[in-house]
């Protein structure tokens, strides 16, 4: 079995700052990821963040076939306003245009680090609750020791 993996790096002027898109596709898997420069790169620099950094990236890289399918609630126990304002949003979607396949994968990325951030900070509340609770029950226990 052979697996042709294809890189691009294609950089370009954001409006305040020089970004690179780096994408590759390996098969029928796809990821892209986004190196903001700064001041614009010379050939030198760019040359440097290849051979350098470009086995560090986080690509995230998903199967080129549709995508994720979100499991949620069933549709009847949803919120009426709720689905009415994403139906909106999808007709929006639909009117704007659905972007470039790099965009949609640094789109995709960026979702599914805003997930990784949100469960991330639920666990940290939870300890935190957990280790207060525990320093409340051991202060109750120490004010009635020795009655």
């Amino acid at each position: 079995m052979q697996v042709n993996t294809s890189s691009t790096l294609t950089v370009l002027h954001d409006g305040q700052f020089w970004v690179g898109i780096c994408e590759q596709r390996d098969g029928s898997r796809y990821g892209a990821c986004r190196f903001v420069f700064g001041p614009e790169p010379a050939d030198e620099e760019v040359l440097a963040f290849v051979c350098r950094q470009w086995d560090r990236l986080d690509f995230r890289m998903r199967d080129g076939e549709g995508g994720d399918a979100s499991e949620g609630a069933p549709v009847g126990a949803r919120n009426p306003k709720r689905a009415q304002r994403e139906a909106r949003r999808t007709l929006e979607a639909a009117r704007r245009g659905v972007g470039t396949k790099a965009q949609q994968a640094l789109a995709a990325a960026y979702e599914e680090r805003k997930d990784e951030h949100r469960a991330d900070a639920r666990d940290r509340r939870e300890a935190e609750a957990r280790r207060a609770f525990e320093l409340r029950t051991l202060k109750r226990k120490r004010k009635h020791r020795g009655h």
